[in-house]
């Protein structure tokens, strides 16, 4: 089985090592492909006015200074030869549920491959808060269960065009509580701060913050399985159409 990994925090990320090495216990053709750079919040953004450029950096391994979604296309076309069997994207440090999940340009690579046809899997490990990561192993459930995971889930029969993306909670790999089929998730409140700055020549400068509030986490949601330090596997389709409104919007303009 040949095997294309990528992500949106860059080439040398803790997370990407994690899952090749999970992606190396099920098959000994695997190939990365990653941003130079980080790209996160990319979501399936494409370079269409710059020229991308492709760094081998060691056996299979690839840095494009790119989007994540430009790494599935440079792999595809110019470098592996022969498409992939399976496509990966992550460990993202941090978690892609809810309302973040349309930014992430990890789920974003894995929704472009699916676009060509091929089968994908988005993995993000959840930490609790800002600073976590400096102080504590925020991979130890990603990295004890990502190569379990992945296994089970490619037992499943699922359709192509079907993207599936797994978070881990933000627990020790021991209090993992298990895996969980759940729908994405809707946040009570999504604020956006601006930073208003000024650099050292008095020109003005921004920095981007969301604040999330939680609100609710119904079990059957991404949000109510990291709530049960469960694993959360979201099946999703790049379909934007609201089923639920075509029918009056059709009737409405039939008048």
């Amino acid at each position: 089985m040949r095997i294309l990994i990528t992500n949106d925090d860059g080439i040398d990320a803790p997370g990407l090592a994690i899952l090749e090495a999970a992606a190396r216990e099920l098959s000994d053709d695997v190939w990365t492909v990653a941003p130079a750079t980080e790209q996160s919040g990319q979501s399936q953004s494409v370079t269409l006015v710059d020229p991308l450029r492709l760094a081998k950096i060691g056996e299979r391994r690839y840095a494009v200074d790119g989007t994540p979604a430009d790494c599935v296309t440079v792999a595809l076309h110019a470098v592996l030869g022969t498409a992939p069997d399976l496509v990966l994207s992550g460990v993202n440090q941090g978690f892609n549920i809810a309302d973040d999940m349309p930014y992430s340009g990890t789920v974003g690579a894995a929704l472009h491959a699916a676009g060509a046809g091929l089968r994908a899997i988005a993995f993000s490990q959840a930490y609790r808060h800002l600073g976590q990561e400096a102080d504590e192993d925020i991979w130890s459930a990603a990295r004890a269960h990502c190569a379990e995971t992945l296994r089970t889930l490619l037992a499943v029969d699922q359709p192509k065009s079907v993207v599936l993306n797994v978070n881990f909670p933000p627990v020790p790999a021991e209090s993992v509580e298990g895996l969980s089929a759940v729908r994405q998730g809707v946040r009570a409140q999504h604020e956006v701060h601006l930073d208003d700055r000024q650099d050292v020549r008095g020109s003005p400068y921004y920095w981007v913050r969301f604040r999330r509030d939680p609100g609710d986490a119904p079990a059957d949601t991404d949000l109510g399985a990291m709530a049960a330090n469960r694993i959360s596997v979201t099946p999703l389709r790049a379909d934007f159409t609201a089923q639920d409104a075509l029918a009056p919007l059709a009737a409405a303009l039939a008048r």
